[in-house]
This record gives C-alpha cells, sequence and structure tokens, in this order.
C-alpha cells in the first residue's frame, strides 16, 4: 500500500504530465499554424509521449491501492513570439519536470519507499533523454540563427526527427 503522502505526490506528478502532453499538443498547433509542419509532427509526437508518461503513473498509483486522480489542469500558452521562442519554452518546461522527478525520488529514499524510489528510476532516466533532445534542438537556433532559410532547415530537421521519434515508439 502507497502511503497516503506519496500517493498525493505522484498525483501532482501525474497531472503535470497530462499538463505536458497538452503542452505539447498546443504547441504542435501553434506551429502547424505558423507553417512549420516539421516542429508540429515532432511535438505532436512528445504529446503521446508525454500522454503514455502520465498513464504509467496513473497505472502505479491504482496498482499500489492509491486513487489517481486528474486535477484542474492549467491552460498552456496559446502564443509564442516566434519557433524557438516555443522550443527555448518547451526545454524550460522538460528541466522544470526533471527537478520534480528528482524531487520525487529524494522523497521516495528519503521515506524508504523503496518501491516507489524504483519506480521513479524510468522517470529519471527518460527526462535525461527529454532534456538532452529539447536542448539539441535549443542549440541548432544558436547554430543557424533565426532567418528564413534557417527555419526551414530546423523545420526539416525537426521533421527527420519526429519520423525517427515515430519509428522509436512503434518498436
Amino acid at each position: 500500500m502507497l502511503a497516503k503522502t506519496m500517493a498525493e505526490y505522484l498525483n501532482e506528478q501525474l497531472n503535470l504530465e497530462l499538463y505536458s502532453a497538452n503542452l505539447y499538443l498546443q504547441t504542435s498547433a501553434y506551429c502547424r499554424y505558423k507553417g512549420f509542419d516539421g516542429a508540429a509532427a515532432f511535438l505532436k509526437i512528445h504529446s503521446q509521449e508525454e500522454m503514455k508518461h502520465m498513464q504509467r503513473l496513473f497505472d502505479y498509483l491504482s496498482n499500489t491501492g492509491a486513487l489517481a486522480f486528474i486535477g484542474l489542469i492549467k491552460e498552456p500558452p496559446v502564443k509564442f513570439n516566434s519557433l524557438e521562442n516555443v522550443f527555448k519554452y518547451t526545454y524550460a518546461h522538460e528541466q522544470e519536470i526533471t527537478e520534480k522527478i528528482n524531487n520525487l525520488a529524494n522523497i521516495a529514499l528519503n521515506t524508504k519507499d523503496f518501491l516507489t524510489f524504483n519506480f521513479l528510476q524510468w522517470y529519471i532516466a527518460e527526462q535525461n533523454e527529454e532534456e538532452k533532445l529539447f536542448k539539441s534542438v535549443v542549440d541548432k537556433f544558436t547554430l543557424v540563427g533565426d532567418s528564413g532559410s534557417s527555419l526551414f532547415l530546423v523545420d526539416k530537421d525537426l521533421q527527420s526527427m519526429a519520423s525517427n521519434l515515430q519509428h522509436h515508439t512503434i518498436e
């Protein structure tokens, strides 16, 4: 049986993962609206991944005798100044998620909830990959700038990354 306090913390994370899914879906819509189809595809795939992260927490809570609950999810931003701004925002969001996961792991370890600590190891590894991926996109803007032709190249690269991610998720 999962401790009540840990269940509350995990439910907060579950809802943050649901917010992340909404954030990536909204940024995908923004990118599609602005004509960045590669970025839109990349972000839509990430929305689907975040839903899987949420469902993983949902299942863990349910399987450990706790009640999983969906709370009020805040509305993600709708407008951005640029494509680069979208990715700086999402990279900062991933860093926030990493901090929250690390905090959860610390709480689990300090309360000797080794089952939850073990469960969170997957998220720790996943966040390392997510941060690395989003940082690489932000770094692309630093390398090529934000002119029209540079944005075209970044968007095409994101389309390629989306295709690779799609194949990775299927396998």
